[in-house]
């Protein structure tokens, strides 16, 4: 039996600080009587815009509802094309089929794994009515020639920014990019609820009001639908944790970026680091890295002890949910999910704990 000495997550001991005060929170919503739509969702709504600097924020059910009702906010016509990383995790394409959409492939930049802005170009045809992208990891994409082609080009900006709640390019946070942004909170990101919870940004008062109402059985007066809408709210108690969890937002990205600092000057050379750029601050959502043999290197920190994740085994293409896409040859995006491999980077983790990954990784 393999004794784990570091584990790869653990969701008690990264919410063991908020207890005290998740319990109090929940005994005051439970006392209210108040349980949708109601002053724990409207905090959090203009609390998180506040720290993300955007002017309107929309909570909803989770991050792929976040992602399809940007879509469906933006009136983007049914069987029109959205580009899409060809890395990027199955929900980013579900939406964008959600939406009744089609989604086209791009094949991202092997250093950062965010789309490549040179490869969009090419595959923009007259159908094509936005750009999703994704701050996969944690790492905002490289932005200013994807927003210069959407200007050029008068195509809608997506960000998928599930991954990186706090992360900044050029001193703006993920979510200022785009028309609309969406983010999960999802229990394992860096900002995460104690279930599934999401929420969408945008400076556009227009999208935000019929947001709400998108969400809300695409009714803004009680019994009057102006829309076909979906029941996609944030639930009250997920809001009321959140808030606290939004007050240590900062310092949870600080520890996982002094732990990702370890991976980076510890490492040898033996293994495909994250890329580091001054443009750029990441906030680790995912320490990945990448070797040719890794699956006999999982399976190596495992028998030491080490619980790893691979973000992700199979590329969309080839998940069979997406079998259309199959014919498709995205070489770069299979390297990528062949060789990648997530370490332990958690607001659990000491920095005791990264050491002894990287002592046995150094020894592979």
């Amino acid at each position: 039996m393999i004794h784990i000495k570091v584990e790869y997550e653990n969701l008690y001991r990264v919410n063991k600080p908020f207890i005290k005060e998740f319990r109090s929170k929940f005994n005051e919503v439970l006392n209210s009587g108040w349980f949708i739509l109601g002053k724990e969702v409207d905090l959090f709504e203009k609390e998180f815009a506040e720290y993300n600097n955007v002017k309107h924020c929309v909570g909803v059910a989770s991050g792929l509802d976040a992602l399809t009702l940007s879509i469906k906010t933006l009136d983007i016509e049914k069987g029109s094309e959205i580009i899409v990383p060809s890395n990027t995790y199955i929900a980013t394409i579900l939406s964008i089929l959600h939406a009744g959409c089609k989604p086209v492939l791009v094949e991202p930049d092997i250093r950062t794994y965010n789309i490549d802005p040179s490869g969009i170009t090419s595959a923009i045809t007259e159908k094509t009515q936005a750009i999703m992208v994704v701050h996969l990891y944690g790492k905002v994409c490289d932005m200013d020639p994807i927003i210069n082609i959407c200007r050029d080009k008068n195509l809608f900006l997506l960000e998928d920014c599930a991954q990186a709640h706090g992360a900044e390019y050029k001193g703006w946070k993920a979510g200022n990019f785009g028309d609309m942004a969406a983010f999960s909170f999802y229990p394992t990101k860096n900002l995460g609820a104690l279930g599934d919870a999401g929420a969408v940004a945008t400076n556009n008062q227009v999208y935000m009001s019929k947001l709400r109402m998108l969400r809300n059985y695409g009714s803004g007066k009680k019994y009057h639908n102006e829309y076909i809408g979906l029941n996609s709210r944030l639930d009250e108690l997920q809001a009321a944790f959140l808030r606290i969890k939004l007050n240590m937002l900062d310092e949870i990205n600080n520890h996982k970026r002094k732990l990702a600092q370890i991976y980076m000057n510890e490492l040898k050379n033996d293994f495909i680091l994250p890329v580091l750029h001054p443009d750029h601050k990441d906030v680790y959502h995912i320490f990945n890295i990448r070797h040719p043999k890794r699956d006999k290197l999982k399976d190596y920190l495992l028998k030491q002890g080490i619980k790893t994740e691979i973000h992700y085994p199979v590329p969309p293409h080839r998940q069979k949910a997406l079998s259309f896409l199959s014919a498709l040859s995205f070489p770069l995006s299979e390297e990528i999910h062949r060789t990648t491999l997530s370490l332990p980077i958690s607001y659990c983790h000491t920095e005791k704990d990264i050491y002894r990954v990287v002592e046995v990784l150094n020894k592979f």
